[in-house]
């Protein structure tokens, strides 16, 4: 791939596919490795590529009294669920596929 290729598929994520800040610089960082490590060679022109702004968002992380709050107001199996995404760190889909609750992959109803 030539220049140009290279840019497409760099601003490509972003573009076409909306994709997040660190998606896209992850994508840019292994072509520019694939280049610069593997094929060793410079990309100079590559350095006036815009790269995505980072998000501003911080992520909203509860204290250890509000998490204890919520998990006291939850029963039974919700309780487990709730702990162990708080506690293990899963996520939902993984924490509903351990309790067999998850009906979409589990193919059962209730």
């Amino acid at each position: 791939m030539g220049g140009p290729e290279v840019e497409r598929s760099m601003t490509h994520p972003a573009v076409e596919r909306v994709v997040s800040a660190s998606t896209q610089n992850q994508a840019i960082a292994a072509i520019l490795f694939l280049y610069r490590k593997v094929l060793r060679v410079e990309l100079r022109w590559l350095d006036g590529v815009l790269r995505p702004k980072q998000s501003r968002n911080l992520p909203v992380v509860l204290t250890v009294a509000e998490v204890r709050s919520v998990l006291a107001q939850i029963q039974g199996e919700n309780w487990l669920i709730a702990s162990l995404l708080n506690g293990a760190g899963l996520r939902l889909q993984e924490a509903l596929t351990l309790r067999g609750k998850d009906r979409t992959t589990t193919g059962r109803k209730d």
